[in-house]
């Protein structure tokens, strides 16, 4: 094994994963993080059944996981008048081996540095410390480090892994002519209610058109006392992006009372839009971005991984899933070629080209294209969806997602895990 220890630059979801995942492979690492304290920020996200069967694999199973989340139910699409597009069973209620979990981010965040901080010791984890820029020298890599309290350093390493987010300086350099940010015109506020969950009680439930719509779902199963949850919703409309994003910043907190008349009379009988947005404490504005796709996430010894490789549109619910895929993928190219430039040449051969067409599939509108094509040919509002749309086209585009996105379900549960029970980087994977 070589000397020097694999630099992850960013100790998101992305990073983490991957500290975890070379610290289970026996490849020495340390995590480099711009922040001072890791504290659990952020709302909801989903995680498809594809990174859960690997975070499993880590060790993080369904007690650890109940703690920060709950298993998804349901995945459904309702058109402006309350009805039903399409819905379908999620995690093992559809077929898979593993569930779908919908969790609280910043709760999911703590439970992977905390667990890698309790396998690999604190000091695996340097904060307030963020990765500039990096040069490659004979035996690997040197990254330039600033500190939190203005000073500089330098770290040597085997490999350098950009895992640093969508304002990645590890791609910067890697890709200095990369087009900027890319903002398609869709705004969005983030909350949480506390709230009775809805449907099969751990339903995720899009609701409205691809211009105009609610996104929602329970991230905590119900309190036994009050049946009271974590709602997490998200508002959404969209603006003419052609005079580009006008705000200073890509993130704020918001007021209720700016956003919710967008969403006057979303009233059924079965859920009341304007009373869940008014019950959260606190709401945050930030535009759906993304970044074009590069040709390579490779620079030598360095590689990009999660939303430095990948930023798209959480259309999908596929961000943070395949941050933790792209570790993974990473960990098993290691074993096959160890902590070589070979095993990163491998990982991008393997995903780049592939992830990029979803990145351009989720700039489309990802699963959320079906309120698209009910959008134009009806506006939204119908009382018999087949009459707009067969069930079979319906299903043939979900099934053709899936299969892009790497969790079709016949696929996922025969492939073989990614990383073999006792595998590291100094000896074959067990067959």
């Amino acid at each position: 094994m070589t000397q020097n220890p694999v630099i992850i630059a960013g100790g998101g979801i992305g990073g983490l994963a991957t500290a975890l995942t070379l610290q289970q492979i026996g490849v020495p690492c340390v995590v480099y993080e711009a922040v001072r304290e890791m504290r659990p920020l952020g709302v909801g996200i989903n995680l498809q059944p594809n990174a859960v069967r690997e975070l499993y694999d880590l060790g993080l199973g369904p007690a650890e996981m109940d703690r920060v989340g709950l298993p998804a139910k349901e995945w459904a699409l309702v058109g402006l008048n309350g009805h039903d597009i399409y819905s379908e069973p999620r995690g093992k209620d559809a077929g898979y081996n593993w569930p779908q979990y919908a969790v609280h981010r910043g709760l999911f965040h703590m439970l992977l540095h905390d667990t890698f901080v309790s396998r690999a010791g604190r000091e695996a984890v340097k904060l307030g410390a963020r990765v500039t820029g990096y040069e490659q020298n004979a035996n690997g890599v040197t990254a330039k480090i600033e500190h939190a309290d203005g000073s500089a350093s330098e770290a040597k390493g085997a490999l350098l892994i950009g895992a640093d987010g969508i304002h990645s300086a590890i791609r910067a350099q890697m890709h200095p002519d990369q087009p900027p940010i890319h903002w398609g015109g869709a705004l969005m506020w983030r909350g949480v209610t506390m709230a009775k969950p809805i449907r099969t009680g751990s339903s995720f439930i899009g609701l409205g058109t691809h211009r105009h719509r609610m996104v929602i779902y329970p991230i905590s199963h119900p309190d036994p006392r009050t049946g009271l949850a974590m709602i997490n919703w998200i508002a959404e409309i969209t603006l003419d992006p052609t005079a580009g994003w006008q705000q200073t910043g890509w993130f704020r907190q918001a007021e209720i009372e700016d956003f919710i008349h967008h969403f006057d009379g979303w009233t059924y009988d079965w859920l009341d839009v304007p009373a869940l947005l008014r019950g959260a404490e606190v709401a945050y504005e930030n535009p759906m971005i993304d970044r074009d796709p590069v040709s390579t996430w490779r620079d030598g010894p360095v590689a990009l991984m999660g939303d430095a490789a990948h930023a798209m549109y959480p259309t999908g619910s596929n961000g943070a899933s395949q941050a933790i895929v792209d570790a993974r993928t990473l960990g098993a190219c290691m074993i096959e070629h160890g902590a070589t430039v070979r095993a990163l040449a491998a990982y991008d051969e393997k995903l780049c080209g592939p992830i990029s067409q979803v990145i351009l599939r989720n700039r489309g509108a990802g699963p959320f294209g079906l309120l698209n094509m009910v959008d134009e040919r009806c506006g939204g509002v119908f009382d018999n969806i087949d009459d707009v749309i067969s069930a079979k086209e319906r299903a043939d585009f979900m099934a053709g997602y899936k299969a892009a996105a790497g969790f079709a379900i016949e696929t996922l549960n025969k492939a073989p895990r990614t990383i073999a029970e006792g595998a590291t980087a100094e000896s074959p994977q067990p067959v």
